[in-house]
């Protein structure tokens, strides 16, 4: 009986005891949990905590990731087998000893999901629920008509050919870039700088967008661009077009500022490369904005569609054969498909339309069309 009260003794001796950040962690959570219900709930709230806490929590990480050169994320998601190698390890040896540990160890993991779900409340989630940018702009947006599409393109495409005498073309075919991604990037925030002062909110923010390394197999995902919240870090696939990769950078730059829903990104990036005082910045904003006007226009009306698009420039009529056929190669794969169908299930948990809502940008597009251009 002595032999079997020690055993049991010593059995009770070698249970693990939950580490004191898992109860921080989850302290963390609970509050982030009341924080996300209200903000859900009331609108001013959401838009009050994204500009003036959340902004605080992207701009610590984006200030102190952007000391490192590289992508902290992609060196996390690289480094994945290794630290599951580590963890079933130090799991076997810890933790397996008794249903008591085995308890303690999937406390701790929660307690790691709990984290990054705190992380996702504090830093971003917000943005999905504050005010809808057209309100922030102070414009009228509206169910637009084929008409109204192919004015909007029509003065899209006559900026593309305004400035299209300065940019350099491979021999029919895309365009070649000028500036390194570092060039590049400072051009964006001369243009943010320029758009923080006009839109209060819109945080000051001096960051750099990160290239990632895997590129070429990132392409089969069919992702150009992503911010990686847990870290704030705006990073882009640089195995693309030149012209496409300004507007993505911006594009990722805007979630780094607390602007979540995809539309809107896509938005803020042609302002922001639209007003940026280097030519060929300005003629990738146009021409991106362009391509999704064009395509709803193609959707809604397609002889009108016909008449609007032969009015663009040849040289811009290659730059976008040439991208179809740059992307031919990584179009039908199991991975981008997986990749879209996760895209698409995360951005409707966050009430959006989902993937679709990346081409919502043409509605902000006529709209903004009609209140500062046309009238």
């Amino acid at each position: 009986m002595e032999d079997n009260k020690i055993t049991q003794e010593e059995q009770d001796a070698k249970t693990e005891k939950l580490p004191i950040p898992c109860y921080v962690f989850f302290a963390l959570a609970f509050v982030a949990i009341i924080i996300y219900i209200i903000g859900t709930s009331y609108t001013p709230f959401a838009d009050f905590f994204n500009r003036y806490i959340a902004s605080i929590v992207r701009g610590t990480l984006a200030t102190i990731t952007n000391l490192l050169p590289l992508s902290l994320a992609e060196i996390g998601v690289i480094c994945i087998p290794v630290i599951l190698f580590f963890v079933i390890r130090i799991t076997t040896q810890k933790y397996s000893s008794s249903w008591k540990n085995v308890g303690v160890f999937c406390l701790i993991m929660l307690s790691v999901l709990s984290l990054f779900f705190s992380l996702f409340v504090f830093s971003f989630g917000m943005g999905y629920h504050t005010s809808s940018l057209d309100k922030k702009l102070d414009l009228d947006k509206k169910t637009v008509s084929a008409k109204e599409l192919a004015a909007t393109a029509e003065w899209l495409i006559e900026n593309v050919n305004a400035g299209i005498d300065n940019i350099e073309f491979a021999d029919k075919s895309s365009s070649i870039s000028p500036h390194s991604i570092r060039e590049m990037n400072l051009l964006l925030l001369d243009s943010y700088d320029k758009l923080d002062d006009e839109y209060e909110f819109l945080p000051s923010l001096h960051s750099f967008v990160k290239p990632v390394m895997l590129s070429e197999p990132m392409t089969y995902t069919h992702i150009s661009g992503v911010y990686t919240y847990f870290t704030g870090e705006a990073n882009v696939n640089t195995n693309c077009p030149d012209y496409s990769m300004p507007y993505t950078a911006a594009h990722e730059l805007a979630h780094q500022r607390g602007i979540a829903r995809e539309d809107e990104a896509n938005f803020i990036a042609f302002l922001v490369c639209s007003s940026s005082e280097d030519s060929y910045i300005r003629y990738c904003g146009y021409m991106n904005l362009c391509e999704y006007v064009l395509n709803a226009l193609y959707a809604a009306d397609k002889d009108l569609w016909e008449a609007t698009y032969k009015k663009l420039d040849n040289r811009a009529i290659y730059e976008m054969i040439a991208y179809n056929n740059f992307y031919e190669p990584y179009r039908d794969n199991v991975i981008g498909e997986v990749s879209g169908a996760i895209n698409d299930a995360y951005l409707q948990a966050n009430g959006t339309e989902g993937s679709v809502s990346y081409g919502l940008v043409v509605d902000l597009a006529v709209t903004y069309f009609h209140k500062n251009i046309e009238n």
